[in-house]
């Protein structure tokens, strides 16, 4: 069965990626959607057996891989209640994904590419999440960074998909050399690659407080390092990896740009893929970030400055796509706050459900997107509530589940009200140095993240139409092969939080998740939520209130305002719609000069110096001596009978001398 999970969206990519042309569009569509949908049954399947079963972990042996010296990597799908959470996660929305993309799609003329690109994307994530040690991650790893070049770029005739396909591909470069160096520091601590041996030593390879060092266990950058430090530093560099692929700051701004692939892409790389790889990777080495409470002081602040950052820039962001993205942005902040103060379950936790309703929000998009003619500025919406009722409420549930609407101290509310507001409180319960700054900032976050929303809803669907009477002409509602999807995803933005948080971070915590999270800073932490004061667990969602009643004021009541209130302020709109000047910041430091050593090698090093002094420079002397050579041979009688005496005169002269 894990087999089968894994390699049927490779077997779809192969057929469809070599043969699609000769299948046709058609067949191409439902080879990989029929493989990915039978994927996701057998992926529940498998979560109910082994989340509610009492099995342990276990290992699906592949083939052999790696044998060189100490290293021995077999390829093997390590299976725990993490990894079949994460299937449940990754296979349910993409055979959606796919779904939706048969409508979405419909009019692109190269949609077996698209597709075969799509079952290619889910692989690398399933292998990246079944993986049984860190070099199978790391291929899991590189194999999603290129899948998403691949549909970033999609429409690799538009100029700007292709910038913003290669902008990823190199941020992310930057992360994951950090987490290539993890993984050798890793191999290095612990003589092996394998998360079974590295975990069964991780739990004694800290000595006791008062007990001898030893020797340096690791040297970097010239430094030795003993085992406290060399752990502190492993866990940096994977933790860097992670902020690449999960878009943290500062290496978050691949993220919006991602936006000009399709719509499914969009839905699957923030929902299900790439940006969920770096929490799930966290988390699954959470007996390694214990033994580091450096480390995990540094995640929770990296993840808290995200997820205010990301939502202040979402508050004027005028592409409905954008707005979203940086949602996405936002709430993996929310989630490493939970891997920071060790609320591993919580994390996961917001993980799953945000899968559901981000997903609904940037299929519901598309599906918006799709009735105005392609158009993407919210600007140029507005009063569509009548004219796709479907849309509008699928898009509704997506925000009440994301600015997590709930009736606090009870166990009534939207997904995003049980995860969102579990990790606020773990923030508040947490013991390192910056959690309390971490509470403050997510807290304001939801009020932003409320606000934005909202604003999208009202601005878009709300209000006096803004289109131009032919687009308000031929809004339409997408067909039911989009639509379908969309139920689905809003039954689990609704009830995911219900039905699952008694398992994830309830009573059945420990039954639930047995030995695949590190789970003695999990139960201490979740112990401790259940008895915090009673505005900890309000602050949530008086932030939302008020969040949605800005939106209301500005959007409903004195559309004036929002306007009025930008020009007074314009640096601080400014500031904020153009990202804090991350961008601009970037482009100063390392892309500017960048260009300018690459155009100085290439003007003067190659050009001047090597081509000047080489072929270049002995080609012009032998043309330049040829030339004055050929100038001797004149063609005339004359010429030569006077060369002739002039030599005839010299040979005289010499003879006589």
């Amino acid at each position: 069965m894990y087999q089968a999970i894994v390699f049927l969206p490779l077997l779809g990519f192969l057929i469809v990626g070599l043969f699609g042309n000769a299948l046709g569009a058609k067949a191409s569509e439902y080879i990989t959607s029929g493989f990915l949908v039978i994927a996701a049954v057998l992926s529940w399947v498998a979560f109910f057996s082994v989340g509610f079963g009492h099995g342990e972990v276990f290992t699906v042996p592949v083939l052999h891989w790696i044998q060189s010296g100490g290293l021995d990597v077999s390829w093997a799908l390590r299976i725990d209640t993490l990894t079949v959470v994460m299937l449940v996660v990754v296979n349910t929305v993409s055979a959606l994904v796919h779904i939706y993309s048969i409508g979405y799609m419909h009019h692109d003329p190269n949609r077996p590419r698209f597709f075969a690109y799509l079952s290619l994307f889910t692989f690398a994530m399933l292998m990246l999440v079944t993986a049984d040690n860190l070099v199978q991650m790391f291929f899991g790893w590189e194999g999603v960074g290129l899948a998403s070049y691949l549909l970033i770029g999609f429409w690799y005739k538009k100029p700007s998909a292709n910038a913003a396909a290669i902008k990823a591909f190199v941020v992310n470069r930057v992360g994951d050399f950090g987490f290539a160096l993890g993984i050798f520091g890793v191999f290095v601590l612990f003589g092996s690659a394998n998360l079974g041996t590295i975990f069964a030593n991780a739990a004694t390879f800290i000595p006791a407080e008062g007990a001898p060092q030893g020797a340096a266990a690791l040297t970097f950058l010239g430094h030795a390092l003993d085992k406290q430090a060399a752990m502190t530093v492993v866990c940096l560099l994977l933790f860097m990896g992670a902020m690449g692929k999960s878009a943290q700051v500062p290496l978050h701004t691949w993220l919006p740009d991602a936006m000009e692939g399709p719509t499914p892409v969009s839905a699957l790389i923030h929902a299900a893929t790439m940006v969920t790889a770096g929490v799930f990777m966290l988390a699954r080495l959470s007996p390694l970030f214990e033994l580091s409470h450096s480390a995990l002081t540094v995640v929770t602040f990296i993840g808290a400055f995200t997820a205010f950052f990301a939502a202040t820039v979402g508050l004027v962001q005028n592409d409905i796509k954008r707005v979203i993205a940086y949602s996405t942005c936002s709430q993996l902040g929310y989630m490493f706050v939970a891997l920071g103060v060790g609320a591993y379950g919580a994390a996961i936790f917001h993980l799953f459900t945000h899968a559901f309703f981000k997903a609904l929000l940037f299929l519901g998009s598309g599906s918006v997107i799709h009735a105005v003619s392609d158009e993407q500025d919210m600007r140029k919406m507005g009063g569509l509530r009548k004219l796709i009722p479907t849309t509008y409420w699928m898009m509704v549930i997506g925000t009440l589940a994301l600015t997590g609407v709930g009736i606090p101290v009870t166990v009534i509310g939207t997904a995003g009200f049980f995860s969102k507001d579990a990790i606020i409180e773990t923030a508040f319960a947490g013991h390192n140095s910056v959690a309390g700054l971490a509470f403050v900032l997510l807290v304001i976050a939801a009020g932003f993240t409320s606000f934005y929303s909202w604003r999208l809803i009202f601005m878009t669907f709300h209000g006096e139409p803004r289109a131009s009477h032919d687009v308000m002409h031929h809004v339409h509602e997408s067909p039911p092969v989009m639509l379908v999807p969309l139920f689905i995803l809003a039954a689990g933005a609704l009830f995911a939080g219900i039905i699952f948080h008694g398992a994830f971070i309830g009573e059945g915590y420990a039954e639930f998740w047995k030995a695949s999270l590190f789970t003695l800073a999990d139960n201490h932490i979740l112990h401790e939520i259940h008895e915090l004061p009673l505005w900890v667990e309000l602050s949530p969602f008086i932030a939302m209130l008020i969040g949605l009643a800005l939106a209301w004021k500005f959007y409903i009541r004195s559309p004036e305002m929002p306007v009025d209130l930008a020009a007074r302020h314009r640096g601080l709109y400014a500031f904020l719609l153009n990202k804090w000047y991350f961008d601009e910041l970037y482009d100063f430091l390392f892309v500017r000069p960048a260009k300018r050593l690459g155009s100085f090698l290439w003007k003067t090093g190659d050009g001047t110096i090597i081509d000047g002094l080489g072929p270049d420079g002995v080609s012009a002397r032998v043309v330049d001596v040829t030339n004055r050579v050929v100038k001797l041979q004149t063609g005339y009688l004359y010429h030569y009978a006077f060369a002739m005496l002039i030599g005839v005169a010299a040979l005289v002269t010499w003879m006589m001398l």
